[in-house]
């Protein structure tokens, strides 16, 4: 009864600790994810985000290319700020990449 009790316990923990993913679009749940699900879905699959991993300024960049040259609008400096600390907290860059992200100058040219 004890190991059982104690088993479950564990497993609810675990289950707190783990990033919660919503079943519809795979983005993690965390503060600020409605906010990329209705900026960002619109021109793109969700998993383009899932997949791209990088700090706060390859974030910043990645937005700044998609206003420049694939008509993103401008976001307000409150829910840029939002998406930016969700997208870089929630996607960073992870050790051992295959290969580094795309730089700017072999992007698509407008």
């Amino acid at each position: 009864m004890n190991r059982m009790l104690i088993l479950i316990l564990i497993t609810l923990m675990v289950n707190d600790i783990t990033a919660k993913e919503d079943s519809q679009t795979g983005l993690i749940m965390d503060t600020g994810w409605e906010l990329v699900r209705a900026n960002c879905g619109g021109c793109h699959s969700y998993g383009i985000i899932t997949s791209q991993r990088s700090d706060r300024q390859g974030w910043e960049e990645m937005i700044r290319w998609m206003q420049s040259s694939q008509n993103l609008w401008q976001f307000d400096l409150k829910t840029e700020k939002t998406m930016l600390d969700y997208l870089s907290k929630s996607y960073p860059p992870l050790e051992g990449r295959r290969r580094a992200p795309i730089t700017k100058t072999l992007m698509p040219m407008k």
